[in-house]
């Protein structure tokens, strides 16, 4: 053997096992190092690919043709009658055709009428693809040929050819312009006279078919036909492919060409197989192809599916559960009961749940005492669990209406399932239905008695909520306090003894949707609740805490200062401690901005107390809020002055577009506010001097003004400053109105005061004097 080709069926045998898995990658590397093997050697490796691909119609093609090759013709004859029907793709079936008119070439006539059948069969099956054009012609072409030595077999052969023109040119195909001009042409050789009677009819039909192609070709755009059916695992293109399939499905069920019943079925039947080439292992496609036949009345075709998707997916039950339904509701009793008997055959995770779905059919096609007795039988075996007790039990009160029968089933259920909490709160609303109040405490006691706390959580809550409803009030204070005690450890006393009683009063007087208390106080009952159960695990110094600040007093208030837990290691969180305040005075590179006193102005600030000072988020020192105020230009104090309290860290848009709107801010150059700003002497404006009434505002710079053009702008500008916000004229938005109104309101009973740190903390005000 020449070494190459030893190496790659080295290869070949060692990617067997990849494609197991349904590895795409590795399959299409097999069938590339196939086609360099002898067919002998190639064969195992193509039955591999086909097996666990069975609709790719490229390794089909791609065997078939090897085989061809080789002149093994009863191997070929083997492989199409295994792959045609499951693989509708027009390149494997021109690849029959190929190998048919090959077969039968030297046969004379009856070589002819073979060859013949097989385009018949072929166009039968795949010709309402829209990629059938060629083989349209390629029939045509062949109809042509055929010799006729007598008039009546030239008539017949005409009658032939023209029957395959009308069929082809009310199919939606990317040739169908081709095909209507080549009837046209056929039609006028052969008589001018017929011809105009006959394109005149079938000139409508053509339209429509031509419309409908163009529509269809949209959907057809966005298919990938060269994707290999693979289980589905999510990603973002097998969904996109799966919808699409969908789309083209319901643009054919809604039968745009608006031809008849049977021609409009059979385009949908065709998109369905050439769906499940592509989506073989989606259950929903071949659920939905399923009950489409059935709903069109064809209930033996919808088996048939069911068989075929019993077979392409033998793990799934969903599929076999519909099918069993399919059957039963079609008074196919033993078939269905088959079905059921095989899901429990076959079933090992959810063999439960095959028994009880089993005990169901029983119950409604062979009455109690079959269910009975499969119970009975059910119950004995080692994987039976609680949930087949529940179920039969549940049966016999619900439709046998027999309560003693399931009062004895879940006592004997008890016996072996006391450490399931599931068990026990199923027996216990059973009890409750009878409103057997004290078996029901009994059963609670009995179970929590011998229940560990991490599994008795949830029976402590049915316990709670059972209390509440059938118990007075020393009951439930008694259940409640006994469930705090269950569950609280000696290093939690501190935690326990803050645990807020409020929440256990919501619990007690809540109904349904319906609260004693507001969704602010379910959330801050919440939030205390939190807090107190993790107040002692230690808290990471580094890790910044969520602040909210207080807009009533003035003060910084701390939602988080009891912040519980380590923050995660994959967030990063940003270093505050060097933050800086902007300033256009900054050179690039410095980490502080020079005050004029030769002191370091912070970095940051996250908020403002009452005091005017600003506390760093690093916890690093604090400065004055004037400090600050001399890097602030004045025309942005004297914004800041005007702005009101606001209740939150933003204030209201509108209100602050109005004073914009109504302030007049001086326009200054780019080189002149440059010149100024290098002129920074002195100090900054004082807290007094914020103030919206204040009628002289130094300079931010602190120098004087030489040029007297620049005096009389300033003049101008201390002028305006001197109207208040109240007495400008009022915009014309009603809401604007409004809110403006309620200022004033607000603001009448704090006279020659303003809030003057509504920017940082929203509420530092200052007297004016």
């Amino acid at each position: 053997m020449n070494p190459v080709m030893a190496e790659d069926s080295t290869k070949a045998k060692s990617g067997e096992n990849v494609i197991e898995a349904f590895n795409v990658d590795a399959a299409e590397i097999l069938a590339n190092e196939a086609q360099l093997l002898p067919i002998s050697e190639a064969t195992p490796i193509y039955e591999k690919l086909v097996s666990v691909f069975p609709t790719a119609a490229k390794y089909w093609k791609q065997y078939s043709e090897a085989q061809m090759v080789a002149n093994n013709d009863d191997a070929t004859k083997q492989i199409f009658s295994r792959c045609l029907l499951n693989c509708l793709q027009i390149s494997l079936w021109r690849c029959y055709i190929r190998f048919i008119r090959k077969v039968n070439e030297k046969k004379g006539a009856e070589g002819q009428e073979e060859t013949r059948k097989a385009f018949d069969y072929m166009l039968h099956c795949v010709g309402n693809d829209i990629s059938s054009g060629p083989v349209w012609m390629e029939y045509i072409a062949f109809l042509k040929s055929l010799p006729a030595t007598t008039a009546q077999e030239e008539s017949h052969r005409m009658t032939s050819v023209r029957k395959v023109y009308q069929k082809a040119i009310v199919t939606p195909t990317h040739h169908i312009e081709q095909l209507w001009k080549d009837y046209e042409n056929f039609e006028n050789s052969v008589s001018r006279a017929l011809a105009k009677g006959l394109l005149s009819e079938y000139q409508p039909k053509f339209n429509s078919a031509r419309a409908v192609y163009r529509e269809r070709k949209k959907y057809v755009d966005e298919i990938d036909w060269n994707m290999l059916a693979v289980p589905p695992t999510g990603s973002y293109k097998e969904e996109q492919q799966c919808m699409a399939w969908k789309k083209l499905l319901a643009f054919e069920k809604n039968n745009p060409q608006r031809i008849d019943a049977a021609s409009a079925n059979r385009r949908v039947v065709f998109t369905y197989e050439q769906c499940l080439m592509y989506l073989y292992h989606y259950p929903d496609v071949w659920y939905d192809y399923a009950t489409w036949h059935a709903k069109n009345g064809s209930v033996d075709s919808a088996i048939k599916i069911f068989q075929r998707a019993s077979k392409a997916l033998p793990d799934s039950e969903l599929l076999k559960y519909a099918y069993a339904e399919l059957e039963e509701s079609r008074g196919a009793i033993q078939a269905a009961k088959k079905i059921y008997e095989n899901i429990l055959a076959s079933s090992t995770s959810g063999n439960s749940l095959a028994q009880i779905q089993f005990i169901r059919f029983l119950r409604r096609t062979e009455g109690i005492e079959a269910a009975r007795k499969y119970f009975l039988d059910a119950r004995k075996l080692p994987n039976c669990t609680y949930h087949v007790y529940v179920a039969y039990a549940t049966m016999a009160f619900c439709l046998d209406k027999d309560a003693k029968v399931a009062h004895n089933v879940f006592e004997a259920g008890l016996k072996k399932f006391m450490n399931e909490p599931g068990y026990i709160l199923d027996y216990a609303d059973f009890l409750c239905r009878l409103n057997d109040d004290r078996n029901v405490r009994a059963l609670f006691e009995r179970a929590l008695s011998l229940l560990s706390p991490e599994e008795s959580e949830e029976v402590w809550k049915q316990f709670i909520k059972f209390e509440q409803t059938y118990g007075d009030l020393a009951s439930m204070l008694k259940v409640e306090q006994r469930r705090k005690e269950a569950f609280s450890r000696p290093c939690e006393e501190e935690a326990s003894a803050l645990d807020s009683s409020l929440h256990d009063v919501v619990s007690r007087y809540s109904f349904m949707d319906l609260w004693p208390c507001s969704s602010k106080d379910l959330d801050h009952l919440a939030r205390q609740e939190w807090l107190s159960k993790n107040i002692n695990k230690k808290v990471d110094k580094s890790a910044p805490s969520s602040a909210a600040i207080s807009t009533e007093k003035g003060t910084v208030g701390l939602l988080s200062d009891l912040n519980t837990t380590t923050p995660s290691a994959k967030l990063v969180y940003p270093d505050t401690s060097r933050m800086l305040i902007y300033d256009p005075r900054q050179k690039q590179g410095t980490g502080l901005v020079p005050g004029n006193s030769g002191t370091e102005v912070p970095a940051t600030a996250t908020a403002i107390n009452s005091n005017s000072s600003v506390s760093l988020a690093g916890g690093g020192p604090t400065k004055p809020l004037n400090e600050i105020l001399k890097v602030i230009p004045a025309m942005l104090v004297g914004f800041i002055s005007n702005l009101p309290a606001v209740e939150g860290p933003s204030p209201d848009v509108d209100i602050v577009l109005s004073i914009l709107l109504q302030s007049n801010i001086p326009s200054v150059s780019t080189g002149k506010l440059a010149a100024s700003s290098q002129q920074v002497t002195g100090t900054g404006p004082a807290t007094s001097d914020l103030s919206g009434s204040s009628k002289t505002r130094p300079n931010p710079s602190g120098s004087s003004v030489r040029h007297s053009k620049k005096r009389q702008q300033l003049d101008k500008q201390e002028d305006d400053e001197t109207t208040t916000i109240q007495s400008r004229p009022l915009p014309r938005d009603v809401f604007k109105l409004r809110e403006i109104q309620r200022i004033r309101r607000g603001g009448a009973s704090q006279t020659g005061s303003v809030s003057n740190g509504s920017a940082f903390s929203g509420e530092l005000s200052g007297s004016t004097g």
